[in-house]
C-alpha cells in the first residue's frame, strides 16, 4: 500500500580523481576513481499531491531550498517511475555546481523516496541505476550515484551501474573539512576531450589499488589534478597552505593533505588540515550508510 510521502537522505560526494568512459548505454557509461562520500548530503522529500494538501493546480511542485527549481536528473527519474505529479522538494547545504554531486544525490534521492511514497516496487539495484542514467543522460555526472549509494570512501574499480559496474573501496572513518572558491562546469569538462584527463585518472587508480589508504588517494588525487591541468590559482593556494602547515606541524606526518574535488572549485582534506592552514572551512565527516531512506 502507498505510504504517500517519504523522505531520503544521500551523502554528498567529493570525487579525487576519475577517468571516462562513455558508452552507448547510460548503464553502462560511468567513471573510474575514487572519492569521500559526506554527512553533509542531500535531502529529498517526496509527497503524493493529496498528501501534501496541494490542489490541482499546484501538484507537481518543484523546491530546492525551498525557492521553486528543478533539477533535470530528477525529473528524468520521476518519469521513469511515473511519478511526475508528486510534489518534491530538495533541500542541501552543500553548494551546487561545486564538486559535492548535488545533482546525483538529488537523483538518487528522488528514486529512493518516490518508489517509497508510491510503493513502486523496484529493488535498490534498480533505482541507483535509474538515477545513474539520468545523472550520465543529463551530462552531470559519471560516477557520484553509484558511489553516493554504496558511502564511505568508495573505489570505482569499473564504470557503470550496478549489475556492470564493480565498486570497492578503503575502510575510513574521518573528519572532513572543505571550502569552496566557486562552480566548475562538469557539462563543459566531460563534453570536451577528456584523453589527457582519462589517462591521468588511470594512473591515480593504480596506484591506490597498490596501496587502498587514504593518504595514498590523496597523494594520487593531487597529482591528478596537475596533470589534468584543472587546479584553479585559489584551490592550488589551498593545498599548498595545507601541506606546509603539515610540514611545520610535530604531527605533519600523520596528515594526508588537501585535493581538489573533481569538479568545482572546492579543496577538501582530511582531519584539520584546512584549519591548521588557518582557512574556515566546513566541517562532517565520511558517510558509512550511504543513500537511505529516513524518518519522517
Amino acid at each position: 500500500m502507498s505510504r504517500q510521502r517519504a523522505t531520503a537522505f544521500v551523502p554528498g560526494h567529493v570525487t579525487a580523481f576519475f577517468s571516462a568512459h562513455p558508452a552507448e548505454r547510460p548503464a553502462a557509461a560511468g567513471s573510474r576513481g575514487a572519492g569521500v562520500t559526506l554527512t553533509d548530503g542531500v535531502t529529498v522529500r517526496v509527497s503524493a499531491a493529496d498528501e501534501a494538501g496541494t490542489s490541482d493546480e499546484s501538484a507537481g511542485s518543484r523546491t530546492i531550498d525551498g525557492e521553486p527549481g528543478t533539477v533535470g536528473a530528477v525529473e528524468d527519474v520521476l518519469a521513469e517511475l511515473g511519478a511526475t505529479e508528486v510534489d518534491i522538494a530538495v533541500e542541501t547545504a552543500l553548494p551546487i555546481g561545486a564538486g559535492f554531486g548535488v545533482s546525483g544525490a538529488a537523483a538518487l534521492g528522488a528514486a529512493l523516496a518516490a518508489n517509497d511514497a508510491l510503493d513502486r516496487g523496484r529493488s535498490g539495484n534498480e533505482l541507483v541505476r535509474i538515477a545513474h542514467e539520468a545523472e550520465v543522460g543529463r551530462g552531470t555526472g559519471l560516477g557520484d550515484v553509484v558511489a553516493q549509494a554504496r558511502g564511505g570512501v568508495p573505489i570505482r574499480l569499473e564504470p557503470g551501474a550496478p549489475g556492470v559496474g564493480e565498486l570497492d573501496g578503503v575502510p575510513a572513518s574521518e573528519r572532513v573539512e572543505y571550502v569552496t572558491f566557486g562552480e566548475l562546469s562538469t557539462e563543459a569538462v566531460l563534453g570536451g576531450d577528456t584523453t589527457a584527463l582519462s589517462a591521468a585518472g588511470e594512473d591515480a587508480l593504480d596506484r591506490l589499488r597498490r596501496d587502498p589508504r587514504l593518504s595514498t588517494m590523496m597523494d594520487a588525487a593531487r597529482g591528478f589534478a596537475r596533470e589534468a591541468d584543472l587546479l584553479a590559482p585559489a584551490v592550488a593556494e589551498a593545498i599548498a597552505a595545507v601541506e606546509e602547515s603539515e610540514g611545520d606541524s610535530d604531527e605533519g606526518s600523520r596528515g594526508c593533505g588537501a585535493a581538489m574535488a573533481m569538479l568545482g572549485r572546492t579543496v577538501f582534506a582530511l582531519g584539520t588540515g584546512l584549519s591548521d592552514a588557518g582557512y574556515d572551512p566546513e566541517v562532517c565527516r565520511i558517510d558509512a550508510a550511504g543513500a537511505r531512506l529516513v524518518e519522517q
